[in-house]
């Protein structure tokens, strides 16, 4: 009989979080296939597990499927594990799941950790829908593209950010979303520093640019999805008010009084003045 793939979720912190099932499977499999093998080395030590890894990450997956595949052809059992969390959320090894399925292999799943579903669950905001969006460009212009395209949406938006970026990222959604839209922070879930702050857009940067504490480890950024009764109405407002201010101002002269007057961003009522021209 040929092997099984194990896609086994792993701790995002706190390493009392990992599942009983799994830790008796990633004792019994053949291999471990390990984004970082140092980094996962150091939690099958502290698990008291010996176990073979094999590094498979974004630059080799694709060379390292011949061999995987052959494992399991020859009936012996792996565990996919990323750094922290569940795997391939973010994270690679599609292209192993891909090929496994398509040769007829079992894959199955060991549930976990997953900071996405973490911090959703504490966000306070609604989760019957949401959508997923992964990092956000770096570059400031890319970044803001994506969010415009996502303004709309009504869906709670969820996005990974790093240190280095989420002032700016915080910035642009305050910016693009508006200020009172609702949002939270989760940062360094499950860890020593744990922290959870649920508000207004605005209010979550502000917060976040006073204290540099809090502008350290890893982030989940949670926006509220688009409420079309209430932000259309405002908009539709601000359309008539830079529909007269437009009689006798420039495009930017209109869009700032109009931001002025309504608080909408004015990016926003900019690109709104610049189609009524």
């Amino acid at each position: 009989m040929s092997g099984t793939l194990y896609v086994i979720a792993t701790p995002i912190g706190n390493l009392e979080d990992i599942s009983q099932r799994a830790v008796r499977l990633l004792n019994q499999v053949d291999l471990v296939a390990a984004e970082d093998t140092r980094h996962s080395g150091k939690l099958l030590r502290h698990l008291g597990i010996q176990a073979s890894l094999l590094s498979v990450h974004e630059h080799n997956e694709q060379r390292q499927l011949v061999r995987l595949l052959d494992m399991l052809a020859d009936g012996r059992d792996i565990a996919l594990i990323s750094d922290a969390g569940t795997p391939l959320v973010s994270d690679p090894g599609y292209r192993l799941v891909q090929a496994a399925h398509r040769s007829g292999y079992k894959v199955s799943p060991i549930p976990g950790p997953s900071s996405v579903i973490a911090a959703l669950s504490v966000a306070g905001l609604p989760t019957d829908r949401f959508s997923f969006e992964g990092f956000l460009p770096a570059k400031e212009g890319a970044r803001q593209k994506v969010l415009q395209s996502l303004v709309k949406d009504a869906r709670t938006l969820v996005f990974f950010e790093s240190p280095r970026r989420v002032l700016a990222t915080l910035a642009d959604m305050v910016a693009i979303f508006g200020p009172e839209r609702d949002g939270a922070v989760a940062r360094e879930l499950t860890k020593a520093f744990e922290t959870v702050r649920t508000a207004p857009l605005g209010e979550l940067s502000t917060w976040l640019q006073g204290d540099p504490d809090q502008q350290r480890g890893e982030f989940v950024l949670i926006v509220a999805g688009h409420r079309a009764d209430a932000e259309d109405a405002e908009y539709a407002a601000a359309e008539e008010v830079l529909r007269v201010l437009l009689t006798q101002l420039p495009v930017r002269q209109a869009a700032g009084l109009a931001a002025e007057l309504t608080g909408l961003p004015r990016n926003r009522l900019y690109e709104l003045a610049l189609r009524q021209r």
